[in-house]
């Protein structure tokens, strides 16, 4: 059976009433001294122990005589069978804040990854009865979505030029592989997840810092290949305005010796020195 029952208990009210009557009923029949005193006594403790209390956001799972008899989410107050076991459930939100964990991403790179879940307790029975500890599943749960998630996408696209998703830049589609991950992962338990997102996302310690220059040196190479396609325009367009206003007319030493200097001059990251020619071009 993986199905939740929910029960309708007895107002708590009338049994607590019945358990003061059973409480001084006693105390009357001893000033005179009846045989009942006993047994009635006995009922009372009887009536007291069947009263209970559940609050909003929370349920009652009851078990008789290893039995599942339901379980009581309307918050109240009630009085069941004193032989019902009862187990308190909160079904409120509850947020999980992972601590970063060491994976390795897709091309093997060891990486820290910590989540935020958001999760709810839908279904008591399996909460109770399909997995040991709940709470202790989610956790466990969390950390297996996260390596399996992680051996999925590389940290970034530039390890990988092949991947059209990466951790860093994933974004929702990242997170909602993890969410969807998540809740085949603990239905079994269930348990809803509401959110799931990666709230931390960096190297390993150990790799960081070639890391980091590795990402530096991809940033000059790509800055540098809009720096040569820029000077590389600008030298076509100064050609082509020197021959259309027919201001000088260069032969093919001279056009690319030009062409040297324009380079140098556009692709240089230091401050050029110019130098004046007073000769003429073949001096």
């Amino acid at each position: 059976m993986e199905k939740e029952k929910v029960m309708s208990p007895y107002l708590g009210y009338l049994g607590a009433f019945f358990a003061l009557v059973l409480f001084f009923g006693p105390v009357a029949l001893a000033i005179y001294i009846s045989p009942w005193w006993l047994f009635l006594l006995i009922a009372d403790a009887f009536c007291w122990a069947g009263l209970l209390v559940v609050n909003p956001n929370e349920s009652a799972v009851l078990v008789l005589f290893g039995n599942y008899a339901g379980t009581v989410k309307r918050n109240g107050f009630y009085w069941i069978n004193p032989f019902f076991i009862r187990q308190k459930i909160s079904l409120r939100a509850r947020n999980l804040n992972s601590e970063p964990i060491k994976v390795n991403d897709k091309l093997g790179n060891p990486v820290m990854i910590g989540i935020v879940l958001v999760w709810k307790v839908e279904n008591t029975y399996k909460a109770a009865f399909e997995v040991d500890d709940f709470i202790r599943f989610v956790d466990i749960q969390s950390e297996a979505a996260i390596r399996k998630l992680a051996g999925f996408y590389p940290y970034d696209s530039f390890d990988d030029k092949d991947a059209d998703l990466s951790l860093r830049s994933g974004g929702e589609e990242v997170n909602n592989e993890l969410e969807d991950e998540l809740k085949d992962r603990l239905k079994i338990a269930g348990i809803r997840v509401i959110e799931a997102r990666i709230a931390y996302l960096a190297y390993a310690s150990e790799i960081a810092g070639a890391m980091l220059r590795r990402q530096q040196a991809a940033a000059i190479v790509s800055a540098r290949q809009k720096i040569v396609e820029g000077a590389v325009s600008m030298v076509d367009l100064a050609l082509a305005k020197l021959y259309e206003k027919e201001i000088v007319d260069f032969d093919e030493e001279k056009k690319a010796a030009m062409v040297s200097n324009l380079m140098v001059a556009l692709c240089s990251d230091k401050d050029v020195s110019p130098v004046i020619n007073t000769g003429t071009l073949y001096q």
